[in-house]
């Protein structure tokens, strides 16, 4: 019976000790003070590239040793969101420039494209590319916009509703996604044209803030004014919508990784949040420093980033 007892407790430790390794892994890394760090999207290299709005400079972090450096932009830099580009650069939409920046990742040589002259100050947003490596851009005072890198080449479009756009995605079929904050909608833009087509979400004035595209095709939502996770299908134009757990949760960031779990930042519950599709169930993964703020995720397989504006940090979810 002894020598029983002792197996099973060897077994049950196992298990325990294997259950652990198993689950995601949260871990934060120290900016610069007074970076405020904004967006965030893992370099090919293995850092990670971030804006650091406050001071107009873009961020790079190397994750193996911790250690940071800052590549200004230009004069009244300040830029939003970064993305990785098919080139292998970053490319920055910068609000305080009206500007897309490109940096080289080598050289650090800054690129600026400013948008068309006349352009009123756009608010520059975040970006995407589309299949052709053309980048499409939104701006919340109302435009968005296409930059062709051959061509170096700026168009600027109105909104169809005015104010709001601000995430934007890439669906698998190359059709190009943005969400409107303050106009409550996703729209479709006609990557040809430029043409905007509206589509609005089940629930009135959910502040649609960030969009993501899964495997599939299907357009995921992050719903900040009521704290849900929206999710429309264009195969068959339904919407389906999901309220994050806790008290008074704050739907933030959207990522969708590459298993097509779903990732969200929820600013009520200062925490990263999952959402499994099959199973329709929440995890949440508390984060150690208080208003973290998280505004962006992007990631790679295995890992999900996040900066948190609110307190000069990154984070990343290690998931097994």
């Amino acid at each position: 019976m002894q020598l029983i007892s002792v197996a099973l407790v060897a077994m049950l430790t196992l298990a325990s000790t294997t259950a652990r390794a198993n689950e995601p892994r949260v871990q934060e890394y120290a900016v610069p003070n007074g970076s405020h760090p904004h967006d965030v999207a893992p370099a090919r290299d293995g850092g990670v590239w971030y804006t650091a709005q406050q001071s107009g400079e873009l961020g790079y972090l190397d994750v193996k040793t911790g250690n940071t450096r800052h590549i200004a932009l230009g004069k009244n830099s300040a830029p939003h969101g970064v993305i990785v580009g098919p080139d292998g650069a970053p490319w920055i939409t910068d609000s305080g420039q009206n500007a897309i920046v490109r940096v080289d990742p080598q050289t650090h040589e800054v690129q600026v494209f400013p948008l068309p002259k006349g352009t009123p100050s756009t608010n520059l947003n975040t970006a995407t590319f589309d299949s052709r490596g053309v980048l499409w851009f939104t701006g919340q005072s109302g435009y968005y916009g296409r930059l062709d890198p051959k061509s170096s080449k700026v168009q600027v479009f109105e909104a169809p509703r005015g104010r709001g756009p601000y995430g934007i995605c890439t669906a698998p079929d190359g059709s190009v996604y943005y969400a409107s904050l303050a106009g409550s909608h996703i729209a479709r833009i006609d990557t040809e044209s430029g043409k905007a087509t509206v589509f609005e979400p089940p629930t009135p004035n959910q502040g649609a803030r960030r969009v993501w595209a899964d495997s599939k095709g299907r357009i995921w939502v992050s719903e900040w004014h009521v704290g849900q996770v929206g999710v429309y299908d264009p195969s068959n134009g339904q919407w389906r919508e999901f309220k994050l757990p806790g008290v008074g949760p704050r739907a933030y960031a959207v990522f969708v990784d590459n298993r097509d779990m779903v990732w969200l930042s929820d600013f009520g519950a200062n925490a990263m949040v999952r959402f499994d599709p099959k199973s329709e169930q929440f995890s949440v993964f508390e984060l150690a420093s208080k208003g973290a703020q998280v505004r962006q995720i992007l990631g790679r397989p295995g890992e999900v980033w996040g900066a948190e504006s609110g307190t000069d940090k990154l984070v990343v979810v290690r998931v097994p």
